[in-house]
């Protein structure tokens, strides 16, 4: 949401224009993207006042990402929102200057959606799931909370 917020401040005194490539339009996706929406009205973006977004849904169908990715890269946004880790990965074959906020993705950089978590780099951020970088961390404190819990 920093990400958005600062893109945001940068676009005062126009219409801040953002791409939702989402998943799907669904009754269970609903509630995910009220809730960015509800993020965005409390700092002040309403959407039809200063704020246009532009959805593409690719319903569980990949090979439909490629084109949205494109049709959004097209409409010169000031930002590219993405549910998924896939979606994300095509959008940013389809840029490298959009800034792109993936809202959650399995394993961005086994995906090659970024170069590291400690050092992403490009123009995409936001969350990943888990990473072959936090596993080691996950057992070292699995194995530690254990001893204490024996102790």
């Amino acid at each position: 949401m920093a990400e958005l917020v600062q893109v945001a401040q940068h676009t005062a005194g126009k219409v801040a224009r953002i791409g939702y490539l989402g998943n799907e339009q669904s009754p269970s996706a609903t509630p995910r993207e009220e809730a960015f929406l509800q993020r965005l009205r409390d700092h002040g973006w309403i959407e039809g006042r200063n704020l246009l977004i532009e959805r593409r849904y690719w319903d569980n169908r990949a090979a439909r990402l490629p084109d949205l990715a494109d049709e959004l890269v097209r409409l010169k946004l000031d930002v590219i929102v993405t549910t998924t880790g896939t979606a994300a990965l095509a959008a940013k074959k389809a840029t490298r200057t959009i800034p792109i906020v993936m809202t959650a993705s399995a394993d961005a950089v086994t995906q090659g959606i970024v170069a590291s978590l400690a050092r992403p780099g490009g123009n995409v951020t936001g969350l990943t799931n888990i990473s072959p970088d936090l596993a080691g961390k996950q057992l070292e404190l699995l194995k530690e909370a254990f001893r204490k819990s024996r102790a």
